[in-house]
């Protein structure tokens, strides 16, 4: 009785024993899950700068040479500011009486004055050109359009400088501004070029106007090659945008 006593006891103990080294294991096997993993901080990943090496930061650097370039733009847009007031002013000069002012309408618009044909006794044509001496509704409609010429030509001023500054030489953070123009916010390249088609559409329209409005004093051919200048620009704006929309609808491509 007394063996098996003993021989009962060292199998008890050992069965002990090997069930607190399994539960030691797994005790240190749960912390080693629960302890918190590093790793290698990929500083691309991180979202901090990359440093750039030398030539390649030289070449993308190259885009700062375009700054002299909307600089000067600007200052073309002053010129349009100044002439735009110059108009303005001869216009309302000219509507209180000012024959100066009108001659400057006259000769800025290039206006033709009527004429009329006299023949004489010896049957020789005289031909007198009739004065105008006060504003006319033909002379409001040519002077009204240079303005809105003036305008559409800033406008377009305006997108390739805001535009193009922001997509090619660097970000303008206006974001969440509340003058922040409506079309900047979703501008490309692509988008830029249908906007300054359409642009030049409608600056081509006005110059068509203002030439049918005085045609007695444009020739037949003048006539013809605008017009078809104009359907030229109109045809090319159909194909940018075409272009753009094939484009955006291409496999792996977002507008």
């Amino acid at each position: 009785m007394g063996c098996t006593y003993n021989a009962l006891t060292g199998l008890k103990l050992t069965w002990h024993c090997l069930l607190g080294g399994i539960y030691r294991n797994t005790q240190a096997y749960n912390c080693e899950l629960m302890k918190p993993k590093t790793h290698a901080i990929d500083s691309s990943a991180s979202g901090a700068p990359r440093r750039m090496r030398p030539l390649p930061s030289f070449i993308f650097a190259s885009r700062w040479l375009q700054l002299p370039l909307y600089l000067g733009l600007i200052a073309a847009q002053g010129v349009y500011v100044f002439h735009f007031w110059i108009e303005l002013v001869h216009l309302l000069e000219a509507a209180f009486g000012s024959q100066t002012a009108l001659q400057a309408l006259i000769t800025s618009i290039g206006y033709k004055e009527p004429t009329t044909v006299v023949t004489n006794a010896l049957g020789e044509t005289i031909t007198t050109t009739l004065a105008t001496t006060a504003l006319n509704e033909t002379i409001i409609m040519l002077v009204v359009l240079a303005l809105i010429d003036v305008v559409m030509i800033s406008n377009l001023l305006i997108m390739v400088i805001v535009g193009g500054y922001e997509t090619f030489v660097s970000r303008m953070d206006l974001d969440g501004h509340p003058d922040q123009p409506e079309w900047l916010s979703h501008v490309n390249a692509s988008v830029l070029k249908v906007k300054l088609a359409t642009a030049i559409i409608g600056i081509s329209s006005i110059h068509l106007l203002k030439t049918f409005i005085n045609a007695a004093n444009y020739d037949e051919k003048v006539l013809i090659a605008q017009t078809a200048i104009h359907i030229t620009f109109l045809l090319s704006a159909m194909a940018i945008a075409y272009t753009d929309r094939l484009m955006s609808h291409a496999p792996g491509q977002s507008h």
